[in-house]
């Protein structure tokens, strides 16, 4: 997640998301990684393309953008675009450990 102090929209997500986030299968498979688009860039994510909006979600896998989500849409549409985005993961064939169906929930697990 590429942030930036002061945004209201990165506020929105950590009420509404980034409590639940890691409860989730998603959110265990792509942990959040937080960046200020305000600091020099990491040297492991120097491949990534950063934008002077905020937030952004970009979905990594060993050194390769699967794809991004612009801004904060709001809590269901950012779990749809998630899901879209897993399922590119799964389809490029770098998805790692297969998840069960009853894992491919978008809410947190037990």
């Amino acid at each position: 997640m590429f942030e930036q102090a002061g945004c209201a929209w990165c506020e929105t997500f950590d009420r509404e998301i980034a409590p639940i986030y890691p409860k989730t299968a998603e959110g265990r498979r792509a942990p959040l990684r937080r960046v200020s688009i305000n600091n020099p860039i990491p040297p492991d994510l120097a491949f990534v393309e950063v934008e002077r909006l905020a937030p952004v979600f970009v979905l990594v896998h060993n050194g390769q953008e699967i794809g991004r989500i612009r801004g904060y849409p709001g809590e269901d549409h950012f779990w749809g675009l998630l899901g879209a985005l897993m399922k590119k993961l799964d389809a490029v064939g770098t998805g790692g450990e297969p998840v069960s169906p009853a894992e491919k929930t978008l809410r947190p697990v037990g």
